[in-house]
């Protein structure tokens, strides 16, 4: 028996919606993959990273979360790679440049604006991927680490533009008449930043969208406690 609608938590809320992400996710990795082996000679070096499977997860299927947009795609995965590169190259010990990898790009990404989850597996590719990932340097964060993560960002645009979904997310803020009607209520934008801040969590939505939300959600409840 399907769930209903507002208790179906899932990446993507309607069914087409899941059909189009793995549809995308397929024509992104497949084209990505076409341009980059034209583009790129065979060799120790692979022509497309691993990472960048978890990077179509997140652009074909959460496409308006703000892990998948542009900026954190290829800033978050080149970043996070050429840190990978500096930990190898600095630090002996295999197992704590892993380490250091991996939390340099949190890091970095976070304060850069540009936190994307397939970046910290960039990172750990730089140290543990082998011989030739590690001859080639920093160069690996240039190619193949950003050239496939912007032809996976263009192909995404692409495929959105074709599908007629927004691509990259711009949020939607309320009305100025809804926005108005909840300050009357006592509810005001700031009241979001005070929550989260009680919170102490980290969520993957934008604040905006949050508070696009939240104003769809107490207008049906307005609604429904009218009729």
């Amino acid at each position: 028996m399907p769930l209903p609608r507002a208790k179906a938590f899932w990446a993507t809320a309607f069914p087409a919606d899941r059909l189009l992400g793995g549809v995308g996710a397929c024509i992104g990795i497949a084209l990505t993959m076409l341009v980059c082996v034209a583009l790129l000679p065979a060799g120790d070096v692979p022509q497309i990273v691993a990472p960048l499977g978890a990077s179509a997860v997140l652009v074909f299927a959460v496409r308006s979360s703000p892990l998948a947009q542009p900026w954190p795609v290829i800033g978050g995965n080149t970043l996070s790679a050429a840190i990978g590169v500096a930990a190898f190259q600095l630090i002996p010990d295999a197992k704590l440049a892993a380490g250091v990898a991996v939390g340099a790009a949190i890091l970095a990404m976070s304060l850069l604006r540009c936190l994307h989850p397939p970046g910290g597996a960039a990172a750990l590719t730089a140290v543990i991927g082998g011989p030739g990932i590690h001859a080639a340097g920093y160069a690996f964060a240039l190619v193949p680490v950003a050239l496939n993560s912007v032809v996976l960002v263009l192909v995404a645009g692409l495929f959105y533009r074709v599908t007629r979904r927004p691509y990259p997310h711009h949020a939607t803020l309320p009305s100025a008449a809804i926005a108005a009607e909840r300050r009357a209520a006592g509810f005001h934008p700031d009241d979001i930043d005070a929550a989260l801040e009680d919170m102490h969590e980290s969520f993957d939505i934008a604040r905006d969208d949050l508070h696009a939300l939240l104003a769809k959600a107490e207008l049906h409840a307005q609604r429904r406690q009218r009729s």
